[in-house]
């Protein structure tokens, strides 16, 4: 009998185990930035790629971006939200070097994961010219 429990237990703990590795899930999305998408548009003829890694057990968001073109130097890069496409909102996440691109990580609280999982949250570079925004794309799985 006691070996019984024991087995059923390990049959049991294994079940637990795959059921939560199973609802992890790692999400990657390729974004194409562009002055047509920033709120309102702009003329700028610059463009962006930004890859982006989201864990959602972690919450670890990873991201690499490139852009050219831009007006001048990027003063600023970030993720921004909650808001959907057409909509602007503040700061959720800022990127540290943005002179020629940029790449980093943060791990999310749960309002900016929601925001992220959403499509509520998009990638915006800023110049002088542009200090709204010259360039930008809604993060969407």
């Amino acid at each position: 009998m006691y070996g019984k429990t024991i087995g059923a237990a390990v049959v049991m703990l294994a079940a637990i185990a795959t059921a939560s590795s199973a609802s992890a899930e790692k999400m990657t999305m390729k974004l194409n930035l562009t002055s047509a998408s920033e709120v309102p548009p702009n003329d700028s003829k610059a463009t962006g790629i930004a890859d982006i890694t989201y864990d959602t057990t972690s919450k670890l968001l990873t991201w690499k971006v490139n852009y050219s073109g831009l007006t001048g130097p990027a003063t600023m890069a970030h993720f921004h939200g909650p808001a959907e496409p057409g909509k602007n909102a503040g700061i959720m996440v800022p990127f540290k070097d943005v002179a020629s691109g940029a790449q980093g990580s943060a791990t999310l609280t749960d309002a900016q994961a929601a925001a992220l999982v959403d499509g509520k949250m998009y990638v915006n570079v800023h110049t002088k010219a542009h200090p709204g925004g010259e360039i930008r794309a809604q993060v969407v799985k």
